[in-house]
């Protein structure tokens, strides 16, 4: 229970984080290109390699590792949680692995938002 409530605890911080870091930089703009969003990906990104490359030296414990990566980046981004999970299957070798995920993530999550917000229309 108490990692539950760890990971519950970081989901909220980087939620609202992506939300109220979102809104700043967007309004900072006057383009449609969604940078607001595109930071925190990015952001997100370098903080879970520094998360587990941190984690990798034995310097974090796992109820920190869950509260940081799957609580706060996982609150925060989920993007950063597919990045890691392509970096470490081009680290073990698997680059067709790799490189199947992106697409297949990228196109299906694609389609699959296009025919989630096509299903709301028919009801």
């Amino acid at each position: 229970m108490k990692l539950i409530l760890l990971i519950g605890a970081g989901s909220f911080i980087g939620g609202v984080s992506r939300y109220l870091l979102s809104q700043f930089i967007q309004t900072k703009t006057l383009n449609a290109f969604p940078y607001g969003t595109l930071t925190v990906n990015l952001i997100g990104c370098l903080l879970i390699g520094i998360v587990y490359g941190i984690c990798d030296r034995g310097n974090l414990s796992q109820e920190v590792r869950l509260f940081l990566a799957t609580g706060m980046l996982g609150g925060f981004t989920t993007f950063s949680a597919f990045s890691n999970d392509t970096i470490k299957l081009m680290n073990e070798g698997h680059m067709n692995y790799a490189i199947i995920y992106v697409l297949s993530s990228v196109l299906i999550g694609v389609t699959a938002t296009f025919l989630g917000l096509g299903l709301t229309r028919l009801f």
